[in-house]
């Protein structure tokens, strides 16, 4: 096992979606699954193209109500590479005995390579070598690189290079239902031996996308230009070359593809913007270098190094932390600074969700900031240009301010289905996930955790404040006040548990007074308010005269802010909801011992027609999130001016409560459990990260992970050893340090950035190492402790811990 490789040896049918979603190649602009070039679309095999923002909607007639949905497309496949011999059958790997085979994902690189070697029922050896990048260096273009060795054989091969674009939006079963037809065919043309190229047409968003082709082939060391056969119909074309070989000489083929859309800058027309990207003379090692160039210096940036007394655990956790960096990067590289995208809580990797942007940034977004913020603001740009829909929705719902979608994906609308499936049942059933409302929470505490590392005063300025101020002024109007509570109170909302969409036998959705949705809406109130005082007085007064924003109403915030109802039982117990504790209790261990795996307790309920309405179960930490995101001095100053107490037992007492009524049913879940775990130093929190950590790639849910990755959970795993076992918080203009590394954690290297200086930490149980870099930034306060240190470029310092 090599920390810096993902290996798979042997084909197995049964994994091969799983390792596909897993070894996906992507730059932030596009993506391909890791496929196999000869395969289609079957029960094995999904060949999946997604370019970020590229969405598509669709209507669909289902238990006699039209819905539609919006999706991220899957576009025509370029990676088809297939290969017959003596006019046989294209060769599929089912058909032949395979005798080797080895996928090998190369995380620092970028680069999958995969290695087979069959024989097929004519007694033929065939060795196959396969190399394939999508470019860091040009975000267009990607290359396929395949050896073909004949070992035993002499005879003619034919070669088959395609752009198939007759692909639907057909990974996630659960959507079988729904309709899948995303393209139109626009043209296709040879363009001259090497080269064809197709463009395409999404339905309803008219986004067109053009790609194009070169081959180029070799046997042995000479270059071959054999006239090809042309192969067209609607949405697809190929390139199909007749040679001979034999045992003295390989074929090489090597396949470029360019990609363009309509969304892109700096183009006259998609289709000759492909054409002339793949009529620049250049072959696989040129790009390959420029590729493997840039990820070098990503991973100066982003790599994490531990050692741990058990070598096994070491080499396992820091191979499972590269492979979440290179994902979390593939999906949300540098070149997404250029464009208007968001972060798709299953990445650029498949279909499920449709490709939408949840709250998973919150997860996503510490990675970025601590390492390089310019992703960070270029994504939150996505939020502030969805301003005016926000605006939109508030109000057509009754409140003021911006109101965002649970759900989000072209212009900002809310994506939540109205419908979903239950797999395990086969019914349709209503669908209220939009009542997340603390998604508006997460969004300002993306942009005010940005400038806490950052101190981007001109971000803040132009768009950041404006998403503050108009997210605290939706909480504060959806808020009223209860005379007999003398409180504020919010209503019909779903926190982030999930499980719990309306009161047991309420026709009315939603929850009253989730104490994560009030907690954090009193938190936002709060922040609007410094605004105050951190933007220039000239500018704070130019956005509340945009926003109409005047005193009286600055006022009733300050209000709102120390009067938030926060409910309570059990004498310190922070109840989920008005009413949690009076839900009857579960049968954790005859469900366990009846089902097994009760992750998704939500499904096996409905297959039962009962609801997890009825009972005090949570799919996923809700409560518990409060103390992930803040420390306990936060928590505490914020509570005691809410006038509520907040003692030293609270967090470990909540905990307790909390950890016993969760399934995990969200692969967020263990994250954010082992992250408490962890700073209340309870020993249960290196098992819970590890099981985190596995969870793509072990798919522990059971056929999640290959209709895409957890980007939250990826990113979570990550920050847990960036932030949470350094205690990194950046609060108050001070960087804070309070490592507390796991049992068995013996050291841990990273760098991070914090307001323009690049540091680099070397953390041991004992004592904490921290140096400066010489040419970078100004001076920066350190909290290690209750003490302050003032720390200057190239300065380093030592503390015992």
């Amino acid at each position: 096992m090599s920390d810096w490789t993902l290996d798979y040896d042997g084909f197995e049918p049964g994994q091969e979606a799983l390792r596909e979603a897993l070894c996906t190649l992507g730059n932030g602009y596009f993506a391909w699954r890791g496929a196999a070039p000869e395969s289609r679309a079957d029960e094995v095999h999904y060949p999946g193209t997604y370019i970020a923002g590229c969405y598509n909607r669709l209507r669909t007639e289902i238990v006699g109500e039209t819905i539609e949905n919006e999706s991220l497309v899957n576009v025509p496949n370029g990676l088809v590479l297939q290969w017959r011999i003596d006019d046989g059958d294209w060769v599929r790997l089912a058909d032949v005995d395979i005798l080797e085979y080895r996928q090998q994902l190369m995380i620092k690189h970028g680069i999958l390579k995969r290695s087979l070697r069959y024989c097929d029922p004519q007694g033929r050896l065939t060795r196959i070598e396969q190399q394939r990048l999508v470019s860091l260096d040009s975000p267009h273009l990607a290359i396929l690189s395949t050896v073909i060795h004949a070992e035993n054989w002499a005879d003619t091969i034919e070669i088959r290079s395609a752009l198939d674009g007759r692909v639907l939006n057909a990974g996630v079963a659960r959507y079988k239902d729904l309709n899948k037809q995303h393209l139109r065919s626009v043209n296709s043309e040879t363009l001259d031996p090497d080269s064809f190229a197709l463009t395409v047409a999404t339905t309803q968003s008219h986004i067109r996308i053009a790609q194009a082709v070169r081959t180029r082939l070799w046997r042995g060391d000479t270059r071959i230009t054999p006239a090809p056969d042309i192969e067209r119909r609607d949405g697809y074309i190929a390139h199909r070359y007749h040679l001979e070989l034999d045992p003295e000489r390989a074929l090489r083929i090597d396949k470029l593809i360019a990609l363009y859309t309509s969304r892109d800058h700096a183009i006259s027309e998609t289709g000759l913007e492909a054409r002339k990207a793949v009529s620049v003379d250049q072959d696989y090692d040129e790009l390959a270098a420029r590729h493997i160039t840039l990820w070098k210096q990503l991973w100066q940036r982003f790599d994490v190094d531990i050692l741990h007394d058990d070598p096994r655990v070491e080499s396992r956790t820091k191979q499972v932390l590269r492979l979440h960096i290179l994902h979390l990067l593939q999906t949300t590289s540098p070149h997404v600074m250029d464009l208007d995208v968001g972060v798709p809580a299953r990445g650029l990797h498949g279909e499920a969700y449709r490709g939408h942007i949840f709250w998973d940034e919150l997860f996503v977004f510490p990675l970025f900031n601590l390492r390089m913020p310019e992703i960070t603001r270029a994504l939150l740009r996505y939020r502030h240009r969805r301003l005016g829909e926000a605006r939109a929705a508030a109000r057509r719902a009754g409140y003021q301010g911006a109101m965002y979608p649970w759900q989000s994906g072209s212009n900002g609308r809310e994506e939540s289905q109205h419908l979903h499936l239950n797999p395990k049942s086969g019914n349709w059933i209503p669908d209220n996930s939009h009542l997340q409302r603390h998604i508006n929470a997460a969004i300002a505490y993306n942009v005010w955790q940005y400038y806490q590392v950052t101190c981007d005063v001109e971000f803040l300025s132009c768009y950041g404040a404006e998403m503050i101020l108009e997210i605290a002024r939706f909480w504060a109007s959806l808020a009223s006040y209860n005379d007999s509570l003398e409180r504020y109170e919010i209503h019909a909302v779903m926190g982030p548990d999930e499980y719990h969409d309306a009161y047991p036998g309420s026709e009315q959705p939603g929850v009253n007074n989730n104490a994560y949705t009030n907690v954090m809406a009193a938190w936002v109130l709060l922040r609007a308010l410094e605004m105050r005082d951190i933007l220039p007085s000239q500018r704070f007064a130019e956005l509340c005269q945009a926003l109409n924003l005047a005193s009286e109403e600055l006022a009733h915030w300050e209000q709102v802010s120390r009067r938030m109802y926060i409910p309570f039982h059990d004498d310190g117990i922070i109840s989920q909801f008005d009413g949690y504790d009076q839900l009857a209790a579960f049968d954790w261990e005859g469900y366990r011992r009846k089902y097994g795996d009760i992750q998704r307790l939500d499904r096996i309920l409905e297959a039962e027609d009962d609801t997890p309405n009825r009972y005090q179960v949570s799919k996923q930490a809700d409560v518990l999130m409060l103390f992930y995101l803040f420390s306990a001095e936060e928590l505490g100053a914020l509570f005691s001016r809410l006038g509520y107490p907040f003692e030293y037992e609270t967090i470990p007492r909540n905990i307790d409560y909390y950890v016993q009524r969760t399934c995990h049913g969200s692969t967020l879940s263990r994250v954010v459990h082992a992250w408490v775990l962890a700073r209340a130093d309870r020993p249960g929190a290196w098992p819970l990260f590890m099981q985190a950590l596995e969870s793509d790639v072990a798919d522990v849910q059971g056929g999640t992970t290959p209709e895409g990755i957890h980007c939250g959970a990826m990113a979570g795993t990550v920050d847990l050893v960036q932030r949470c076992f350094t205690g990194i918080e950046t609060r108050g203009d001070v960087l804070w340090l309070n490592p507390r590394l796991p049992e068995g954690l013996k050291r841990l290297t990273l760098n991070i950035r914090y307001r323009q200086q690049i540091l680099e930490l070397w953390i041991s149980p004992t004592a904490l190492r921290i140096s400066a870099d010489p040419t970078t930034g100004q001076t920066i306060k350190l909290g290690i402790g209750t003490q302050i240190h003032r720390l200057r470029p190239g300065e380093l310092r030592e503390f015992q811990l």
